[in-house]
C-alpha cells in the first residue's frame, strides 16, 4: 500500500510542474470532457497519445504513474469481468450455461478499462505535478465567482487539498498498523473471503482513530497560527499565467478538436 502515489507531489523541473494550477485543473477537465466524449478507439488513441506527451513534459517516471492505478485495480477488474461475461451482443464467441462472451462485450470491456485507465492516471497527473498549497490556490482561484453569492469558496477548496493530501498519509498509516497486528500474529492473506474481511475489522478502528487524531492536530496547528479562512487573507505568491499555459490551452483545445471530428467522420469501428 506504501507503493500508492495518488495524491502524493513528485517534485521536478519540468514543464507541466511550472504551469499555473489553474491550467492544469481546467486541462484535466477538459480531457475528461474529452475522454468520455471519445466513442471509439481512434479518439481513444488519440486521447492516450495526448496524455503520453503530458506524461514525457511532466518528469515525473511513469513508475509512479502506473502505482496510482494501484489504487482502483479492483475497481477496475471488477467492472472489466462484469462487462465481458454480462454485456449483451450479437457475435457470441464463448458461452457456458447463462454466461456469455460477445465480440461486442469484448470490445465493450477493453474499451471501458482504457477509458478508466486514463482518468486515473491523468489525476495522478495533476497531484504528483502540483503542490497542495498550489492546487488550493488554483481551485479558490477558479470557484472566486461563487463568492458573490457568499460561498465558502477558500473554505471549500482548503477541504479538497487536504482530502487529497490525506489520501498517502493514510495509506502509509494504514500499512503501518497492518505491519503491528501482522507482528501480534494476525492473518490477512489466508482464509476465504468472509475471514478477511473480519481480519480487517481490527485495522478500521486505530486507522479511524489515528484519521480523527490528525485532523485535530491539524486543526490546533491552524489555530495556533491565528488561521481564520479567506477573511483578510493575502498570498505571498500570486498566480500569474505565462506562455507555457497558452501552449497548454492549444494542446488541450487541439485534442477536443480531434476527438470531435473523429467522432463526427468515425462515428464506429465495430
Amino acid at each position: 500500500m506504501r507503493d500508492v502515489s495518488f495524491g502524493q507531489y513528485y517534485p521536478a523541473d519540468s514543464f507541466v510542474h511550472k504551469c499555473d494550477p489553474r491550467t492544469k485543473l481546467v486541462l484535466l477537465i477538459v480531457f475528461i470532457v474529452a475522454v468520455f466524449m471519445a466513442d471509439t478507439f481512434y479518439a481513444l488513441g488519440a486521447c492516450a497519445l495526448a496524455f503520453f506527451v503530458v506524461a514525457c513534459f511532466s518528469g515525473v517516471p511513469f513508475k509512479s504513474l502506473l502505482k496510482s492505478v494501484k489504487a482502483v485495480l479492483f475497481l477496475l477488474l471488477f467492472t472489466a469481468v462484469l462487462n465481458l461475461f454480462f454485456y449483451q451482443g450479437e457475435t457470441v464467441l464463448w458461452q457456458w450455461r447463462f454466461i456469455t462472451v460477445t465480440a461486442e462485450a469484448l470490445y465493450f470491456t477493453v474499451f471501458l478499462a482504457v477509458r478508466l485507465f486514463l482518468l486515473v492516471l491523468s489525476s495522478a497527473v495533476l497531484t504528483l505535478t502540483t503542490t497542495p498549497v498550489s492546487l488550493t490556490d488554483g481551485i479558490e482561484s477558479l470557484l472566486s465567482p461563487l463568492k458573490w453569492i457568499r460561498f465558502p469558496v477558500h473554505e471549500l477548496a482548503l477541504i479538497m487539498s487536504i482530502a487529497l493530501r490525506f489520501i498517502p498519509i493514510l495509506t502509509d498509516e494504514t500499512g503501518r498498523i497492518m505491519n503491528a497486528q501482522k507482528a501480534r500474529g494476525a492473518d490477512f492473506e489466508t482464509g476465504g473471503l468472509i475471514k478477511r474481511v473480519k481480519a480487517i475489522i481490527p485495522i478500521l478502528i486505530p486507522l479511524l482513530i489515528s484519521a480523527f487524531r490528525r485532523a485535530d492536530e491539524l486543526g490546533d496547528a491552524m489555530d495556533a497560527r491565528c488561521y481564520s479562512g479567506s477573511k483578510t487573507r493575502t498570498k505571498y505568491k500570486k498566480l500569474a499565467f505565462s506562455w507555457r499555459d497558452l501552449l497548454a490551452f492549444l494542446w488541450i483545445a487541439g485534442l477536443l478538436v480531434g476527438v470531435i471530428l473523429l467522432k463526427i467522420y468515425l462515428p464506429s469501428v465495430l
